[in-house]
């Protein structure tokens, strides 16, 4: 059904809300105040036509975005952006019972994202396409660093070469390191291989399983190097990195001794340790391997203990946080058991990093309730254009 709207909101996701005949309408690429004729069905709605564009609506600066479904605002101005941003992070506090304020918007997009996922099908290669299971073609994505231009042609070649796959990419100082994920269950390494020295990779793995290296993919993170493990987490971009590794350790200041707890593979670990001892912990048992082994490397740095340990299921016990600091980075479902045991906790400052604004509120509420207040609440933008927002923030007793 063919309908004209007015947009009166937008949504979390980025998404223009209509109200018509008593039903909420959500409408990818619209904004607010803007009159709009849409496609209706059910509570979605297709944008067809912007009758009377809002003056915050601006050209947006790929050619395919609103067919592509990666970005999903670069048609609203700055102040407009922004504005999302910073509500995407109060809003779940303020529901959580918080009254908080972000202190600022990092623009973390630096060089570009060191790390993507295409889609390779028999339509192309790219990202799926808005509210679709079908892959947009790219030829190339302005969001990527350089490194990652040659992206699209090497998902190509993996589709000609084992079918339909997912393919993700992260750029290296050693050069690109390329996972390939597919379900055909009789996918050959030995059809990909190839790739290495077509496309001059560091590394290629499949299902898991590396296929061939040329040469192990390095990050650097303060004053080591780590080996990264298949599969393990890296943030998104190197800027967004720093930027967090330089709030976490100024929110330690000159504590003593400090636990980073779902440590990964060591980004604010290892920058620590270069003033003081630190305890790890992990369920990543190969991150936590590559953390070690960067540490045994690198010069000029103090002890780094680090576990494998399931946080979620074996959080550390307030007996077992004689810590000055605590540094958290969760994954999106939050620290909410560890959380728990740090507000029955002694410890004098907790310093959280968090990608998901709604299970943030929940910790954040956990901690203040247990005696903590919580200050310098930061918004850090590494994955520009998305609904997404990296956020940090500082709690002491």
């Amino acid at each position: 059904m063919t309908i004209t709207a007015t947009i009166t909101s937008l949504g979390h996701k980025g998404e223009g809300i209509a109200d018509v005949e008593g039903r909420k309408l959500f409408v990818p690429l619209a904004l607010p105040g803007e009159v709009v004729e849409i496609e209706a069905e059910g509570e979605r709605g297709t944008l067809l036509r912007v009758v009377t564009p809002a003056p915050n609506r601006i050209m947006p600066f790929c050619p395919h975005f609103g067919a592509c479904g990666g970005c999903q605002l670069q048609h609203m101005d700055r102040s407009s952006y922004e504005a999302f941003k910073i509500g995407l992070v109060e809003t779940p506090l303020h529901f959580a019972g918080i009254d908080a304020k972000v202190s600022r918007l990092v623009d973390a997009s630096g060089e570009g994202r060191r790390r993507a996922t295409l889609h390779a099908r028999r339509e192309g290669a790219g990202y799926m396409r808005l509210r679709s299971h079908q892959v947009h073609d790219l030829d190339a994505c302005p969001i990527l660093v350089p490194a990652l231009a040659k992206a699209p042609a090497i998902a190509r070649a993996v589709m000609q070469a084992v079918g339909e796959a997912d393919v993700s990419f992260t750029a290296t100082l050693s050069g690109l390191d390329v996972a390939i994920r597919t379900e055909k269950k009789q996918a050959r390494a030995d059809r990909v291989a190839p790739l290495v020295s077509r496309f001059r990779l560091a590394r290629l793995a499949l299902n898991g399983e590396m296929v061939l290296q040329a040469q192990p993919p390095l990050v650097a993170m303060g004053r080591a190097q780590v080996e990264l493990p298949i599969g393990s987490f890296l943030q998104a971009t190197e800027a967004a990195e720093n930027i967090l590794a330089d709030y976490v350790l100024n929110a330690v200041g000159k504590a003593k001794s400090v636990a980073d707890l779902f440590c990964g593979i060591g980004p604010f670990a290892l920058r620590l340790a270069e003033q003081r001892p630190v305890f790890a912990a992990d369920s990543d048992r190969a991150g936590i391997a590559a953390l070690d082994k960067a540490r045994r490397f690198a010069k000029g740095l103090r002890e780094v203990t680090a576990r494998p340990r399931d946080l979620f299921r074996d959080p550390l016990t307030r007996f077992e946080l004689p810590y000055d600091a605590v540094v958290l980075d969760p994954p999106r479902a939050g620290a909410e058991a560890q959380v728990r045991e740090l507000a029955a906790s002694r410890v004098k400052t907790v310093v959280m990093v968090a990608c998901d604004a709604r299970t943030f509120a929940r910790d954040a509420a956990i901690l203040v309730a247990g005696g903590y207040a919580m200050s310098d609440l930061v918004a850090v933008d590494q994955f520009v254009q998305s609904t997404h927002v990296e956020i940090a923030a500082t709690f002491r007793r």
